[in-house]
């Protein structure tokens, strides 16, 4: 087995959420949960068997396992991971993901929450289910690594982050991996645009979100975007949103 499919439509059951020391005592554990869906996320390096297939286990790893499935973790010494067991109760919302997949850079946020989850767990189980929750939609959600997703995934995550900064092109790739061109053609090839048709694009709903929203100064949304010379920041308005930013503010959303 390399994959699973989860139902995410509805809030896990969580049934125990903790801490995993093992290599201890033994080299070898065989786990098998009936009615529990098993997710960790490890900090060791050993191997998982399920269903025939192997998946090696590295730090930063997450894997889950489904209901009824036997899974032999062959370990190489001490070996310590977060846990959670839990039920699925949706129908809908269908993800197939990896049994084993590197959480990359969403590892610390993951452990962060499964951390949540096993101190919520006795007193709190609602905060409990939301926090793994979230980790099963972050899981379904990773990209494959090297894969056009992934690299326009990077990308759009570099500029969200720094909208207000100045963005060029080459930094955006070096960020995602890859090099100008190759971001350039990924890009229009996922979204239908170009990085920088996507960089206005995205700073001008900002800002009209702003200028609706919020009582900042004119000069002050025009930062936050990223536009701070005011003479461009009206044509860009008036270009993109048809109107002047002040006139924008006024106006009552369509």
């Amino acid at each position: 087995m390399r994959h699973v499919t989860l139902a995410l439509s509805a809030p896990p059951a969580v049934a125990g959420a903790g801490v995993g020391v093992h290599g201890i005592v033994r080299p070898l554990d065989v786990w098998r949960l009936p009615d529990l869906w098993q997710l960790h996320l490890y900090g060791y390096a050993a191997e998982l068997v399920l269903e025939g297939t192997t998946h090696a286990i590295k730090p930063g790893h997450v894997s889950l396992i489904p209901p009824d499935a036997e899974v032999h973790f062959h370990y190489r010494g001490r070996s310590e991971h977060l846990y959670a067991h839990f039920r699925l109760p949706g129908r809908d919302e269908r993800r197939t993901v990896a049994v084993m997949r590197d959480a990359g850079d969403q590892a610390p946020v993951i452990g962060a929450a499964l951390r949540q989850a096993i101190a919520a767990v006795p007193e709190t189980p609602a905060r409990a289910s939301a926090e793994v929750w979230s980790v099963l939609w972050r899981v379904a959600n990773l990209p494959l690594a090297g894969t056009p997703h992934a690299v326009v995934a990077a990308a759009i995550e570099h500029i969200e982050a720094d909208l207000a900064a100045p963005l060029t092109v080459p930094a955006i790739a070096r960020a995602a991996g890859v090099s100008h061109n190759h971001l350039t053609r990924l890009f229009r090839a996922q979204t239908g645009d170009t990085v920088v048709g996507y960089i206005r694009r995205r700073r001008l709903s900002r800002a009209l979100h702003l200028l609706r929203e919020s009582t900042l100064a004119i000069p002050a949304i025009a930062a936050a975007v990223g536009i701070p010379d005011l003479q461009a920041f009206n044509k860009a308005c008036r270009r993109e949103l048809g109107a002047s930013p002040r006139a924008l503010r006024t106006q009552s959303p369509p």
